[in-house]
Parts: C-alpha cells; sequence; structure tokens
C-alpha cells in the first residue's frame, strides 16, 4: 500500500519536497479541525495572508484574535426592502463593521422621461416611483405644477386629496408592518396587514379605477368626484380599523422576541438624523416633531386636529411604535374629512389645463375640440420654477420642477425620503450584528422604485 499522498502525486516537485509536504499532511491529519484551521494561519506570513481567497479568510475568521475581514453581498435581492436593494457588508465575525448599499436595479429614469412628455402626461410617470406610496408622487407633482399656473384648487378637492392620502399612508405602513414582521419571523402579522390592505386597495380601485398607480389626482384637483357607495365603504372600514390594529399590537408590541429583536437596535442621535436629511417616522422615532402636515401645512390639514407621534429612543421599535400611532392619527383625520367634506366643483374650471367633462364630448364641439387638444399637446405652463413638499408615509417628498414655457418640464426633480433615508444606513448599522442588520433596513422602510426613480 503506497503511503504517497494523493494529493502531491501529479505535483512536479523535488523528492525533499515532496516528502516535507507529505509529513506536514500526515501531521495535519493528527490535528483537531481547529488546530489544522489555526495552523493554516500561522503558515501565512502577512503578505500572503493578503492575497489569500475569500474563502481561507472565512477560515482564519475562527481562530481567537485573528479577525479577517469577511464581505458579503446581501443582495441583490429583498432583504427588508421594497424593491430590489444590495447592501455590501463588511464583518467581523457577526459584528457589522461597514455597510455600503448598491442601489440603480430599478432605475427607471422617470425623472428624465418627463422631460419628453407633456406636463399632462408626466402624471402618469411620476405615480410609478414609489408604488406603495402613488398618491403621495402625484400629489407633490400637480401641486408643483399648479404654483406655476398660479391655480386655486377647489376645497373639495382639496379635501379628497387629504382622504386619499392618509388612507394611502395606511397602506403603506400596512405593508411596511406585514413585511417587517415577516422578516423577523412573525408570519401571522403580514396576513393580518393584508387583509385590511386589501379592503384599501378596493377603496382606491372604486374611486380611481386602480389598485396601483393611480392618475385620479389631476393638476387642479381630481379627476371626478367620489362614486357613490364610497364615503359609507369608507366609514365601516374607519370603524373596523381601529379593532385591527388592536389586533396588530396584541401579537406584537408586548412579544418579548419582537423586543428583543428591536429594542435598543439601531440607534442614532437626532442631531446625526438630521444631518443626514432624515424625515419622516425615523426622524420622529428619535423624538423630533417634524410633519409637513404640521410645520408647512397644505392641502387643507390646518382644518383637521392630529397629534404628531414622536418618541425618544430612536430604535427600531421606536421607529414600529410611531408608525403604529400614526395609523391611528390618520383615522381620525379620515374621520373629519367625511364629517366635514365641503361640497362644490371638484377641479378647478379652466378649460386651458382641465380635461372638460366626460359628459360634454356628447354634445359640445368646444370641448371636443379642448379635450384633443390638451391629450395630444398638452398645455403651455407658465416659466419659471417651483417645489412643493408633502409628508409622504417615508418622509418629505418633494417635487422640483422647472419650466421653460412651452409644454413639456424643462426638469423635473423628486425628493424622495427613501434615497434620503436610505444615507443613514451604515451608521446605524455599525457595531450591530448581521442579524439585527435586517431589522434596522426594515425600519428605515426604503422603497427602491423612489430610490432609484
Amino acid at each position: 500500500m503506497s503511503t504517497t499522498d494523493p494529493r502531491t502525486e501529479n505535483f512536479p516537485l523535488a523528492a525533499e519536497s515532496r516528502e516535507a509536504i507529505e509529513a506536514a499532511l500526515r501531521e495535519q491529519r493528527a490535528l483537531t479541525p481547529t488546530e489544522r484551521v489555526i495552523a493554516s494561519v500561522e503558515a501565512y506570513t502577512p503578505e500572503e495572508a493578503a492575497e489569500r481567497t475569500l474563502a481561507n479568510e472565512m477560515l482564519a475568521d475562527t481562530r481567537p484574535g485573528v479577525r479577517a475581514p469577511l464581505l458579503i453581498n446581501l443582495g441583490p435581492n429583498h432583504p427588508s426592502t421594497h424593491g430590489v436593494l444590495r447592501l455590501i457588508v463588511e464583518l467581523d465575525g457577526e459584528v457589522v463593521k461597514e455597510v455600503t448599499p448598491v442601489i440603480g436595479y430599478l432605475h427607471t429614469g422617470i425623472e428624465k422621461q418627463c422631460e419628453n412628455k407633456t406636463w399632462w402626461q408626466s402624471v402618469t410617470l411620476v405615480t410609478r416611483m414609489d408604488y406603495l406610496a402613488p398618491f403621495a408622487n402625484i400629489k407633490a407633482y400637480t401641486m408643483s405644477v399648479e404654483k406655476l399656473l398660479e391655480m386655486e384648487v377647489p376645497a373639495r378637492a382639496q379635501w379628497i386629496r387629504v382622504l386619499l392620502a392618509e388612507l394611502n399612508r395606511i397602506a403603506s405602513h400596512l405593508v411596511w408592518l406585514g413585511t417587517s414582521g415577516l422578516e423577523l419571523g412573525a408570519m401571522s402579522v403580514f396576513f393580518y396587514c393584508y387583509r385590511e390592505r386589501d379592503n384599501l386597495l378596493d377603496l382606491f380601485e372604486m374611486v380611481s379605477g386602480e389598485r396601483m398607480n393611480h392618475r385620479y389626482f389631476q393638476v387642479g384637483g381630481c379627476a371626478q368626484d367620489l362614486p357613490p357607495g364610497f364615503i359609507e365603504r369608507l366609514q365601516a372600514f374607519i370603524d373596523e380599523m381601529p379593532r385591527r390594529i388592536d389586533e396588530y399590537e396584541a401579537l406584537l408590541t408586548g412579544n418579548p422576541i419582537w423586543k428583543d429583536r428591536m429594542k435598543g437596535v439601531g440607534v442614532l442621535p437626532a442631531e446625526d438624523l438630521i444631518a443626514l436629511g432624515v424625515t419622516g417616522p425615523t426622524l420622529r422615532a428619535a423624538g423630533v416633531p417634524h410633519d409637513l402636515r404640521k410645520t408647512n401645512p397644505y392641502s387643507g390639514y390646518e382644518h383637521f386636529q392630529f397629534e404628531v407621534p414622536t418618541a425618544t429612543e430612536g430604535d427600531c421599535y421606536a421607529r414600529y411604535l410611531v408608525r403604529v400611532r400614526e395609523m391611528r392619527e390618520s383615522l381620525r383625520i379620515l374621520q373629519q374629512v367625511i364629517d366635514g367634506l365641503p361640497e362644490g366643483p371638484t377641479i378647478a374650471d379652466d378649460r386651458k389645463v382641465v380635461l372638460p367633462p366626460r359628459e360634454e364630448l356628447a354634445w359640445s364641439m368646444e370641448a371636443l375640440i379642448h379635450h384633443f387638444k390638451l391629450v395630444s399637446e398638452g398645455y403651455k405652463v407658465p416659466a419659471g420654477e417651483a417645489y412643493a413638499p408633502i409628508e409622504s408615509p417615508r418622509g418629505e417628498m418633494g417635487c422640483y420642477v422647472v419650466s421653460d414655457g412651452g409644454p413639456k418640464p424643462y426638469r423635473v426633480h423628486m425628493r424622495d425620503p427613501s434615497f434620503v433615508n436610505l444615507q443613514a444606513t451604515a451608521p446605524l448599522c455599525r457595531g450591530t450584528y448581521l442579524a439585527d442588520l435586517i431589522a434596522i433596513v426594515a425600519t428605515l422602510d426604503p422603497v427602491m422604485g423612489g430610490v432609484d426613480r
């Protein structure tokens, strides 16, 4: 029986070298796996260690006192996000040393596409950015164009916009809560949240004909009035939803596993969040009561009584509590809209900008001409620039538009909160465990369609 190790048979080595290697292999076989790893580490000089493969670095990391950095990719997939995000994570054991988000996998060039479309056509583009908050996208865009046109939006249209924006806020938070629970092992809450979200999508479909990516908000107001029976269905939802939120909290708020996974995790001081431009629930969970609906009211928000939920801990658990309380406050606003919804038109009376009522097309040649020209050629917007910020489910959503006086935007740029808030990923995750990274990114609630717009 040959004593030659098969791993050395095909190497053109001198006899002395072969014997030395085979002796080393025989000695290595006598070691325990841990001792074998330590021996392999000690066999390298610092220069040689730098040239080792990633697999050998993983082995070296098991030796006490020796911590070669380990780089791993989380993604590109959906780890605690809505969309495709790639995270390059540098680990020291299970401790996160650095995180580098890599974006662009969903890039659609929507802002650039708007420059090749008319003002009227761009509405269908911007609604597709943050696809969990389409009403927020389109609201910021229409408000910025209305500023340039100096157009007054009827009161009823403003209140309907508030109504749908708050419904959209609840729907977005439900997706966040359900998917965050799923990512941390709480499967039941995912089904609970999507049960209510489906009811909300039914309401959106009833109003606009679409469950997502609506074109219901128009420059000047809303495409049409609320349909018959909508208020009754909305009231039933408002009456039922507080009990549903109680169910979510019964599952999670006092759950010891949920609290252990989130309390004290992902903490960053408020001043650091402000320096990074972070807004929305993430900032409010750190004690800053900044909400554009209160600080810079728009669309009649000054007429509604509601609180801005805040917390002081600034951790994942605080961000969870803030979003749950925001859903309750949105229900308060919705009830006030129903109780005080003013009468009147739902869109401005400006036939050079606003489509004529559909019923007029059957008997009015002038209405037919206006409709044709608006759809085919668009309308001209006075030269200038405008910025309109709103409070989306994730923070400040702003639309900046520039007009050169023509029928197409010269420039459209969206200040999407998902993009800005994503900057906080690295400072929030440094020094935490790898398992905590998922909870941290989840509670930031980034929507990659808004990041990669």
